[in-house]
């Protein structure tokens, strides 16, 4: 496959762009020698690397706007826990295919999930065409024989992951320090040591986690964690909120990356991420939407611009977390994360993109393209995007989206009725 968009605006100037295979082969002025298989017209728009979501759960989806305006644990044991049990492979399949096609329509390309029932979310992410690193959730509550029956599922999915798609990576999934047991954290150590693998975590979202861990464990998660030999630059530490000094000082000696979900905490009260003292520690930022019943959608525009905003207002200070430092970590910070050679428009890079319309009002006037994708651009100003060297939307229309939007809507009317009844 090959794809030729032409008269692009790309860092200053208008461009043609070819791509071949699933790579960017061309870019300069008027390649008219240039054939391909199709003909974009990129006039008045821009180019730009897609975004990496960080960290999500996509089939949550189907949960968002249930159990509104609660304290985390409250919420996630009393309500989201109870009804995720009622989740089966196929309600994951429908509910992270809705994801895929909410992340498509704003710019995201790659996802980070940790989720039940994984062969739900790699089918969906296999059809609808985007990268995604996905785990399946392990929890075990310090229970023996559910830590070895997680096991065994881990393995097995793992023997057949790629059976899915050359898009998808697999990952460990160990909830958090606290619904995972010693053994098996070690366990997830081994394993992603062997075979190369990363690790995607909940560390230390609230301080009740935080003094939970002191009780039980005496030490922070991080300290914990640090003492497992489980941080290093495999491991995705999400939330990453309530850190010590020691604690960032280990995670950034290990190379460990944090991963920061700014609508999500806001809205669950769980604290102020720590950007400046860990951006000053060389520390890896990535960001992420976290799942659709704490954001409540995937939006990484809108992201970008409450990460830069809650840290200004945080700290008093308008020039922290800019509107370039917000862009860099939903898009190269996230490629490096996982070893993607994504995140810029270069030869030889992953065709991994977004056409953004200029004419859209909100991008007009165009003083500086990026503070405006941070600060006022909405999901709708992406034209279209491409995928792997793929195009999944044009001119905002994706094949099958109907249908996607009504079968997840009678997913999620079903799963409310069951759990009235």
């Amino acid at each position: 496959m090959s794809i030729l968009i032409r008269n692009v605006f790309l860092e200053g100037q208008n461009v043609d762009v070819l791509i071949r295979g699933n790579r960017f082969a061309r870019i300069a002025p008027d390649l008219q020698e240039q054939q391909a298989e199709q003909i974009l017209d990129g006039t008045n728009m821009a180019i730009l690397p897609s975004f990496f979501n960080c960290h999500t759960h996509a089939a949550m989806t189907l949960l968002r706007g249930y159990a509104e305006d609660m304290e985390l644990h409250t919420w996630l044991e009393n309500h989201i826990w109870p009804l995720e049990g009622q989740l089966g492979e196929e309600d994951v399949y429908t509910g992270s295919k809705l994801a895929c096609l909410e992340m498509i329509k704003s710019g995201t390309t790659f996802f980070n999930d940790m989720y039940w029932h994984y062969p739900g979310t790699a089918r969906a992410v296999k059809e609808m065409g985007l990268r995604a690193a996905l785990s399946s959730v392990f929890i075990d509550f310090n229970d023996p024989a559910t830590a070895d029956m997680r096991w065994e599922e881990c393995q097995e999915l793992f023997q057949s992951y790629r059976n899915y798609s050359e898009r998808i990576i697999f990952a460990l999934g160990p909830h958090a320090v606290y619904s995972v047991s010693r053994s098996s954290l070690e366990r997830a150590r081994d394993f992603a040591q062997k075979h190369r693998l990363m690790i995607h975590i909940h560390l230390s979202e609230t301080q009740a986690e935080v003094d939970q861990a002191r009780k039980s464990l005496g030490k922070t998660p991080t300290q914990y964690l640090n003492d497992l030999g489980l941080l290093g630059p495999n491991l995705c530490a999400c939330h990453g909120i309530w850190l010590s000094r020691e604690d960032m000082d280990l995670i950034a000696r290990s190379g460990t990356p944090l991963i920061h979900n700014p609508t999500s905490n806001m809205k669950l009260c769980s604290g102020q991420f720590p950007y400046p003292e860990l951006s000053g520690r060389g520390i890896e930022v990535g960001l992420g939407t976290d799942g659709c019943s704490s954001n409540n959608n995937l939006d990484m525009l809108e992201e970008m611009k409450f990460a830069s905003l809650s840290c200004k207002a945080r700290y008093n200070d308008p020039t922290i977390f800019s509107a370039g430092e917000a862009f860099e970590a939903a898009t190269r910070a996230g490629a490096r994360i996982f070893g993607l050679e994504a995140g810029h428009i270069r030869e030889g890079m992953l065709a991994d993109c977004i056409l953004v319309d200029l004419t859209h009002p909100q991008l007009v006037p165009d003083y500086n393209l990026i503070a405006n994708m941070v600060y006022s651009a909405p999901g709708d100003c992406v034209n279209t995007t491409i995928c792997d060297g793929r195009i999944l939307m044009l001119d905002r229309h994706i094949p099958g989206e109907e249908e996607i939007i009504s079968q997840a809507r009678e997913t999620a009317q079903k799963l409310i009725n069951s759990r009235a009844n």
